[in-house]
């Protein structure tokens, strides 16, 4: 019988979330969403990020409804079902009772090297913003309705060495690793969401995980205080994750 999954893997802005979720639509047996919430969280939150009345506009904003195309059966016949799910779009506390039939996992970065990122983009940052809060709770729901220790990858470690960690994902994921996945095609795809022109600039330009930079940025002093804060989620999350050794 054929094993056909859904891999929910959640994940808060700039975690190379976009670059997983190319390595996964390399594979000839899956298919991706991307960020099917977040016409959701522009309509809920009314923040103004590029393009949001065009979002809003041509995708389905309604929690409920999402949820129930997640859940169906998975797109053009494909055995897998990667779904790129960002947990900031997680707001007022909507159901997650559908996630329980799938597969789920969560996708890391500390949160220094997230901050230092996401202020290129935006001033405007807090712990709600990158989804460290919301990243915790879907966790402990997860484990409480699941009794099961959650699959927990770091950013960090699929950049230092892509192939082992993909397959150490696969592997729990009980689906094969394909060499597929360590490296795709250049430019943009059907796929991803029409505010990628603005947030996926770099990844475009990508054909595989970029190495780690070996220069570390430092992170501006008024922004130590929220990096504590950050801190005290990450943590809670980063004891699950999956060994690099």
């Amino acid at each position: 019988m054929t094993n056909i999954k859904k891999v929910a893997m959640w994940s808060g802005p700039r975690n190379i979330s976009t670059a997983l979720m190319r390595s996964f639509e390399n594979r000839p047996d899956t298919a991706v969403s991307d960020e099917p919430f977040y016409s959701f969280f522009l309509k809920q939150t009314k923040i103004r990020h590029p393009i949001y009345k065009e979002v809003i506009e041509k995708y389905d904003s309604s929690w409920d409804s999402v949820t129930k195309t997640l859940t169906s059966p998975n797109p053009n016949n494909k055995n897998i079902w990667y779904q790129k799910l960002m947990t900031h779009h997680w707001v007022d506390n909507q159901s997650l009772e559908w996630t329980e039939n799938l597969s789920n996992c969560f996708l890391i970065r500390n949160p220094k090297e997230v901050i230092i990122s996401y202020l290129k983009i935006h001033k405007d940052i807090n712990p709600t913003l990158i989804g460290l809060p919301q990243q915790l709770h879907i966790l402990n729901y997860i484990i409480k309705k699941t009794k099961k220790n959650p699959i927990v990858i770091s950013s960090e470690d699929i950049l230092k060495n892509p192939k082992l960690m993909l397959n150490k994902l696969c592997n729990l994921l009980e689906i094969p690793f394909l060499n597929q996945m360590l490296e795709w095609p250049r430019g943009s795809r059907n796929s991803d969401g029409i505010w990628g022109e603005y947030w996926y600039k770099n990844v475009i330009e990508t054909t595989s995980f970029s190495k780690p930079k070996q220069k570390k940025e430092e992170l501006p002093d008024d922004f130590h205080a929220l990096l504590d804060e950050c801190m005290g989620y990450y943590k809670q999350i980063e004891k699950y994750k999956i060994n690099l050794t």
